[in-house]
């Protein structure tokens, strides 16, 4: 019996790129949700596939990762060069909230829990080769890194890795990008409005982590300083900076370390 009063996938006959788009109800968003599905073809009955999910940025949608980076191509073609096992890409909405939802929960919405639980469950359920034993991992872009950093580590046990590109890394730089009022985000134990706070507190079972920065992008020096707090504190953790901004150009080419970073956690 499905999780959710409805659930809708797109017709296989008029799927291209191997990519499949869902709609789900759930509790969580009052209302409903869209996730867009890499599948890699010629699966053959595979078993346990890796599933990614790969979160937005503001002012996105679930299409974002795909037209915007051809994700779902990078993948494939990595694939095919044996650089990846076959895994599932999952890039959900934020919910749609405002500019943003910045994956938390707020006004009566529980952002945070449709990423978390709703996502992984959809896709069990209706991809064939995922089962409740794949490997999951959860990456994402500016907003969406501060919210695939923090729900990685706050559901540690689910994740086998986490990785952010450009991330925000408090709540209090949301104000960079959009219009809403931070009153309408904040949360009241201010330890989740931060993703080293919420490192400190879920490290026990911190899964391995990823991230990175452009040297020209406006949250460069957030991320050196999460990046010298973690260094102080002894988190083990992979941190680059390379050439570039913030945009699709920058997280179109950097999207695949985090991929690689992922595959070298199913080997382990």
């Amino acid at each position: 019996m499905s999780k959710f009063r409805t659930l809708e996938i797109s017709d296989s006959r008029f799927e291209s790129d191997n990519l499949r788009f869902m709609t789900v109800k759930t509790p969580n968003l009052k209302g409903r949700g869209d996730i867009c599905i890499f599948v890699p073809p010629n699966l053959h009955h595979a078993q346990a596939l890796p599933v990614v999910i790969l979160l937005h940025g503001v002012y996105g949608s679930a299409w974002n990762w795909a037209y915007s980076t051809g994700i779902h191509s990078k993948a494939n073609e990595m694939i095919d060069r044996g650089e990846l096992p076959p895994m599932v890409i999952a890039m959900p909405s934020d919910g749609l909230w405002g500019d943003g939802s910045a994956y938390l929960p707020h006004n009566g919405y529980d952002f945070e829990k449709w990423i978390a639980m709703d996502v992984m469950d959809a896709v069990e359920e209706k991809i064939a080769g995922v089962e409740k034993n794949s490997p999951l991992f959860i990456a994402g872009l500016s907003m969406g890194g501060f919210g695939a950093l923090k729900i990685g580590a706050k559901y540690g046990s689910k994740f086998r890795g986490i990785s952010g590109h450009s991330s925000i890394t408090n709540l209090k730089q949301m104000k960079l990008f959009v219009e809403e009022d931070l009153s309408d985000f904040d949360q009241k134990d201010q330890v989740e409005n931060d993703v080293f706070e919420t490192f400190l507190r879920f490290r026990a079972q911190l899964p391995p982590v990823r991230f990175d920065c452009g040297t020209e992008d406006q949250l460069i020096e957030y991320n050196r300083v999460l990046h010298r707090q973690m260094q102080e504190e002894g988190i083990e953790h992979v941190y680059e900076e390379h050439p570039g901004a913030h945009g699709w150009s920058y997280w179109a080419e950097h999207v695949v370390d985090t991929l690689r970073f992922f595959a070298k956690q199913i080997k382990r």
